[in-house]
């Protein structure tokens, strides 16, 4: 197998480094964008459109660019080398997935070009309070009335739900709240009469949403899946996450080696000491099987039988959660306490891979999950 990039995966891969080196070079530049009223500057999202960014994933026919997961997995990489702040994985590569398996063509061609010219941003409203990582946990109800549907129902950690023109929204037609049969996916205008919000920061500098829908009328046009399509997109969601957590890693031994170079103890920079050289070929031997097993999950991500997809998936954020908690902590070990700091950028990586690993399932999920 090959796994060497094309011509034009490099081109992206240099064109992307090149956008994010001009806008998060400078770990200042992110603080003020953190501070804006969305959680990230609507400029930068911009500047994703016309790059063509936001079109990747998207079929020609469609407005896109025909983009497959390794080029998603390249994104995801730098996105998470520079902490970057846009909802690039809840809009375009979560809910994007979402729409491109289960959404009607009508709904496809009025929907994917905004978001491809950055007009629309989509959250998936998926989690519940009582449901922790399983997409089936579901108590929202949705119910027939005349030519649509009303929903009701609260929804927890709506990654990028505070800034988002759409949700798509998981709730119940019939069935047990853990019953697998039952559960559709409807697009619901956020702005739509009952649906309310409440932002907040995460601890890692993204923003979620609490949402609360009440009677909310929508159209039979704008159900656009069920589960084994929530399923899937959240599989090529770990699979972009697992990429991200690379990036991440990568920029975090990059700071620890050369902060071991610089930091001087007993008269020396303690890079001198074997002990402390060890610890960091450690840390790049975790990212380096990591970075196989993302690769590993993109190429898995394509598939379209659930079982063996759902199996890479799994194994693979099971390991990249081991290996981002074992860099995070020996990175900060080794920075001291300056790596705790709210000004050094270091502490930030290993918030956004703490909250990585948590993301669709911690490693020990995916291990149970491969387990049964």
């Amino acid at each position: 197998m090959d796994f060497d990039f094309t011509d034009e995966q490099r081109l992206l891969r240099d064109s992307v480094a090149k956008l994010f080196a001009n806008r998060y070079g400078d770990f200042e530049k992110r603080n003020g964008y953190a501070k804006q009223p969305d959680g990230f500057d609507r400029a930068i999202w911009t500047e994703y459109a016309e790059v063509g960014l936001l079109a990747l994933p998207f079929d020609e026919k469609h407005g896109g660019f025909g983009g497959g997961p390794v080029e998603t997995m390249i994104v995801m990489e730098e996105i998470g080398k520079n902490l970057a702040l846009e909802p690039y994985l809840p809009s375009v590569v979560f809910a994007g997935a979402i729409l491109r398996h289960g959404a009607s063509d009508a709904v496809k061609d009025e929907i994917i070009p905004k978001i491809a010219a950055g007009e629309a941003i989509i959250a998936v409203a998926h989690t519940e309070r009582q449901s922790r990582y399983d997409l089936n946990d579901v108590t929202t109800t949705a119910r027939r009335d005349g030519d649509g549907y009303v929903i009701e129902g609260d929804k927890t950690v709506v990654i990028g739900g505070n800034s988002a023109d759409y949700l798509i929204v998981s709730a119940r037609m019939s069935g047990a709240r853990r019953d697998r049969d039952g559960i559709a996916l409807f697009l619901v205008d956020a702005k739509a009469e009952g649906v309310s919000r409440r932002g907040y920061a995460m601890q890692d500098g993204l923003h979620g949403a609490e949402v609360s829908l009440a009677n909310v009328r929508v159209p039979a046009s704008r159900r656009v899946g069920n589960l084994p399509v929530l399923e899937r997109a959240a599989d090529e969601a770990i699979a972009a996450v697992c990429a991200e957590a690379v990036g991440v890693m990568e920029a975090l031994i990059a700071m620890t080696v050369d902060y071991m170079k610089t930091r001087k103890q007993f008269g020396v920079a303690i890079s001198v000491f074997q002990a402390l050289q060890h610890r960091a070929v450690d840390m790049y031997v975790a990212a380096e099987q990591a970075r196989s097993m993302a690769i590993f999950a993109a190429l898995s991500a394509a598939s379209d039988d659930a079982k063996e997809r759902g199996e890479a998936m799994a194994m693979a954020k099971s390991a990249i959660g081991k290996a981002a908690r074992f860099v995070g902590q020996q990175a900060i070990q080794l920075h001291g306490g300056i790596g705790m700091t709210m000004e050094y950028k270091a502490g930030h990586l290993f918030k956004r891979l703490t909250m990585i690993d948590l993301q669709f399932g911690d490693a020990d999920h995916h291990l149970r999950r491969l387990a049964a």
